[in-house]
């Protein structure tokens, strides 16, 4: 078993026909991410998460050398994301595609991946059932009808009753809403109010008067991170909702941790439901976070989108290694479906079938850990398949 320590030729019109790779070809994964504009952390994260990977088992593995060819998406741009892709794989004879902050770039991309046999590594776009939109999509971020329910049974078991929800109006926010909705009322919970918000906001003071006169005791909230979560949290925060016994509880992505600290002291209590938090008790994840640090600097924080990136180097390096260094796409793909990995955020596998990650979600709560901001893990929530 591998253990971790240790393409196309195309016309203008297509790129049906595969390339054979020569066994001294090096294997290249072309990454795009946003690399600049309001979302450029994602893709430093993803680029610091694979840069970390090869650093703790090198560029080659099956003898072959592997190489990352890094494309700026810059944000939300389906066509242009596909436009980068085919030049990936016409030009730079990329063997695998990786990246994709968003979902809609994630989306534009898959007939790109089907049509030229290239698997496409999912490290961050995390709307629902995916990885059925390409045979050759491979996912090792995480979903939000796996990711949301837990912290819905939290807060009912916590004694909320009544619930308000906000997301962001895109495709993982009306995921993220249709799982908290579904899942609250489950419990028993009612729905006093849902709204969704654009995708770059950051003027909330109408939507958090609205929730303050619906009287919930509970806030659901998923919107993104970059400028967006911390003026969400500190409109929360000004409007006073929190006095007038309104507990918000989200994802992840409220209190990202590359946020964190501009968010400050207002996230201080906040209960969020992720699968990974930097401050995650295992060995593996120190020396992951040791290794981010030296490659980005000493107040950097990993987020998700690192360990996805990291995680899906993983799966391209054992896949690399259980195919015996073949490059083929289908040869690839079949690798790593059926993959079990040892993460920074715990044991994960890629399901088999739907070739989706499979992983524990983390009840996590912002507390001081000395003098820092941490989301600190208070409850751990077994995996399950979507």
């Amino acid at each position: 078993m591998f253990h971790r320590r240790h393409l196309l030729a195309a016309s203008a019109l297509g790129l049906a026909l595969p390339r054979a790779f020569a066994a001294q070809d090096p294997l290249r994964i072309g990454l795009i991410a946003e690399m600049s504009g309001p979302f450029a952390e994602f893709g430093r994260q993803m680029q610091a998460g694979i840069a970390v990977y090869q650093k703790q088992f090198g560029d080659s593995v099956a003898g072959r050398k592997v190489e990352v060819v890094v494309k700026d998406v810059a944000g939300p741009n389906p066509e242009l994301a596909k436009r980068l892709a085919q030049e990936l794989i016409v030009r730079d004879k990329v063997g695998v595609l990786a990246g994709f902050g968003f979902t809609p770039n994630a989306l534009s991309v898959a007939p790109i991946a089907t049509q030229a046999k290239v698997p496409m590594v999912v490290m961050n776009a995390a709307a629902a059932k995916l990885t059925e939109k390409s045979p050759f999509m491979v996912r090792t971020s995480f979903d939000y009808p796996n990711t949301v329910p837990p912290i819905a049974e939290w807060a009912a078991q916590k004694g909320s009753k009544k619930a308000y929800v906000i997301v962001a109006d895109y495709a993982p926010g009306h995921d993220a809403e249709a799982a908290f909705l579904a899942a609250y009322k489950a419990t028993g919970g009612e729905i006093v109010g849902s709204v969704r918000t654009p995708l770059v906001t950051l003027d909330f003071s109408p939507y958090m008067q609205r929730v303050k006169d619906a009287k919930p005791d509970l806030l659901f909230a998923f919107v993104n991170g970059g400028d967006v979560a911390p003026a969400f949290i500190r409109e929360y925060r000004e409007k006073g909702l929190e006095q007038a016994g309104i507990q918000l509880v989200g994802t992840g992505d409220i209190v990202d941790e590359a946020i964190i600290e501009t968010i400050g002291e207002r996230a201080l209590g906040l209960t969020t439901v992720y699968p990974y938090s930097m401050h995650h008790k295992s060995e593996l994840n120190a020396r992951f976070v040791r290794d981010f640090k030296a490659q980005r600097d000493a107040k950097a924080r990993p987020t998700i989108m690192a360990v996805a990136a990291y995680d899906g180097m993983a799966a391209i390096y054992a896949a690399l290694h259980k195919a015996g260094g073949n490059a083929d796409g289908a040869a690839l793909l079949q690798a790593m479906q059926g993959l079990q990995l040892d993460s920074p955020r715990g044991r994960i596998a890629i399901d088999a079938k739907t070739r989706d990650i499979v992983q524990d979600q983390y009840i996590r709560r912002v507390e001081k850990v000395g003098e820092v901001l941490a989301n600190v893990e208070i409850e751990t929530y077994p995996a399950t398949k979507g």
